[in-house]
């Protein structure tokens, strides 16, 4: 899994001397928000970046350097203000990069369900057109997983230029990803079983691994949508 889908932002907080209150205000806008890492890493780096410049030219007109630091605050807000519009646009992008795990993963299960195709004289055959049988249901949940996320793509890309995408969108995206991860898992367990049994096992092995890998993908980003949709954002009222 690479940065981008982990809610980490490593070397943004910490590089400012010891008692620098712009180094506790980034500390503390850092761990409050949750999203993509490289979005939220981009994003904490320019309000850094800003809150700097602020900063440095009211020390340049002699202005203590915590009293100039509290200036920027007030003028960009507080870590409690920033947060929500902050995190509706990080849990756009958490959603967005789940979507897309799912429309390239997904498809993987009809490619699974053309691999589990065994000739009739395979000593296990019932097994394996059992096997056959699930993946064949399962691609259904792939194709639907698909459209759904190539919609939520077009929604939190070209058409979020227009319109506003609706507030349970990144909701609706995690759970497709879950869906998608959970038919993935049977799979993969339904491929093992069949390939104990086949004698063409080399292949239906590659379709299991090729449908945990997938999981695995698709299940740690849907994760971290889940966690995104469940926060607060600006716009959205406050789940109690």
């Amino acid at each position: 899994m690479t940065a981008e889908g982990t809610g980490a932002a490593p070397g943004l907080a910490g590089t400012a001397p010891p008692g620098d209150p712009l180094a506790a205000y980034v500390a503390d806008l850092t761990a409050a928000l949750h999203g993509p890492a490289r979005t939220k890493g981009r994003m904490i780096e320019e309000i850094r970046g800003g809150l700097e410049d602020t900063a440095d030219a009211q020390v340049e007109r002699g202005v203590p350097r915590r009293e100039a630091v509290g200036a920027a605050v007030r003028e960009f807000g507080t870590v409690d203000e920033l947060v929500p519009s902050c995190q509706r646009e990080l849990t756009l992008a958490q959603a967005r990069h789940t979507a897309r795990a799912v429309a390239l993963t997904a498809p993987l299960l009809i490619a699974c369900w053309y691999l589990t195709g065994a000739p009739a004289q395979e000593p296990g055959g019932t097994v394996l057109h059992t096997a056959r049988l699930l993946a064949a249901h399962l691609s259904g949940v792939a194709i639907a997983a698909t459209l759904l996320a190539a919609v939520a793509l077009a929604a939190t890309g070209t058409l979020a230029r227009r319109l506003s995408p609706p507030a349970r969108l990144p909701a609706l995206v995690a759970w497709t990803g879950t869906t998608a991860g959970a038919a993935m898992a049977v799979t993969t367990l339904a491929l093992a079983t069949a390939a104990a049994l086949a004698t063409n096992w080399p292949l239906l092995a590659c379709a299991g691994a090729l449908a945990a890998a997938s999981h695995a993908v698709v299940a740690t980003s849907a994760r971290a949508c889940r966690r995104c949709a469940r926060l607060p954002v600006a716009g959205a009222p406050e789940r109690g």
